[in-house]
């Protein structure tokens, strides 16, 4: 009989937590909605240059571009624009790719190799072997380098916007929030406070984590480590004000923990871990929305192809914009409080 009752006290409970239930059942179901999207997209397809060639080499192919120079071919290549790009000189081909990705620059090495073959087959003097230059990166690089920034990135972010978002929570159920409320202090002075008391733990965090990733871990480091540091510690405040905002809807540990399916795991789809050109285009513009698309960037930026502070202020002020709202909204989700 006691276990009966104690049966019926949680059926009880969870039926009482309508948010709960949603999750068991939902959050499943959304999850796996999202992979199905993700894994369901077309095969990517690289984009890649041709200098000094036959125009039709280049018809053969679904993404190709060709170039009257190098020098326009190399500007593309740095603003992402194509893959690589194939230079056919009278004593050997040049094959010149990103590098950052190895799956994509082993399907440009494919497609080059194709249009190389094509060469041979139309009559052309037998070309020799082609050499192959890594403008970022390396031959010897792997899928860890390339996904490893991004992993920092959203380790930083997942930790700091759990933790910030449930010690907030906290504050609020045991009386501290309200206590601060019955004083003097303003709300944006309270919300301004916590931010900067739990960022001084976020910056531990973030150096700790971005030290043990590129001295221990062994993860491509080309630029500078500062900058690194820097990007980490403002998407972490990023992820910091975020937690402590959805904390206000919260009531429960538990119902924080509920967030996750909702703010994280999206993120982990669609802000970079995963090519999001090979998605439909409605997919793909989610990650505009998403802090990690633009954390991601501006970490690959510099690690793998060290860019300097100027090629990713644009990320960070979108990073800093986010923080800022965030921090807005908080301060209006504490008038249920007090209004101060």
């Amino acid at each position: 009989m006691k276990v009966k009752a104690l049966v019926i006290r949680i059926i009880r409970q969870f039926i009482r937590d309508r948010r709960t239930i949603a999750m068991i059942i939902i959050a499943p179901m959304f999850i796996l909605w999202l992979v199905s999207l993700v894994f369901a997209g077309e095969k990517y397809e690289p984009t890649v240059g041709f200098v000094g060639g036959d125009e039709r080499i280049a018809k053969k192919f679904e993404n190709a571009v060709m170039f009257n120079e190098e020098k326009g071919a190399l500007t593309a290549l740095i603003n992402t624009e194509i893959d690589g790009y194939l230079v056919i000189q009278e004593s050997s081909p040049t094959i010149v790719i990103e590098g950052t990705d190895p799956a994509i620059n082993n399907a440009v090495i494919h497609m080059v190799q194709i249009a190389i073959q094509s060469l041979q087959n139309s009559h052309v003097e037998n070309q020799p072997k082609p050499e192959i230059v890594y403008y970022y990166g390396s031959e010897d690089m792997s899928t860890f380098d390339n996904i490893g920034p991004f992993l920092i990135g959203f380790f930083v972010f997942f930790f700091v916007f759990i933790i910030a978002g449930v010690s907030f929570l906290r504050e609020r159920t045991s009386g501290t929030l309200e206590k601060l409320l019955s004083t003097p202090l303003k709300r944006w002075e309270i919300v301004i406070g916590y931010v900067l008391g739990f960022g001084v733990f976020t910056t531990i965090q973030s150096t700790i984590i971005v030290f043990f990733s590129i001295k221990i871990l062994g993860m491509t480091m080309i630029g500078s480590i500062w900058l690194v540091l820097l990007v980490t510690l403002i998407l972490s405040i990023t992820a910091l004000t975020l937690g402590t905002l959805l904390s206000a809807f919260a009531k429960t540990e538990l119902q924080m923990i509920q967030f996750i399916p909702i703010v994280i795991v999206p993120q982990v789809f669609f802000s970079g871990l995963f090519n999001v050109d090979t998605m439909v285009p409605w997919l793909k513009s989610l990650s505009i929305i998403m802090p990690l698309t633009y954390g991601g960037e501006a970490m690959r930026d510099i690690m793998l192809r060290g860019k300097g502070l100027s090629d990713i202020v644009f990320n960070l002020t979108i990073l800093m914009l986010c923080s800022i709202g965030f921090m807005i909204l908080n301060n209006l989700a504490l008038k249920k409080h007090r209004k101060i």
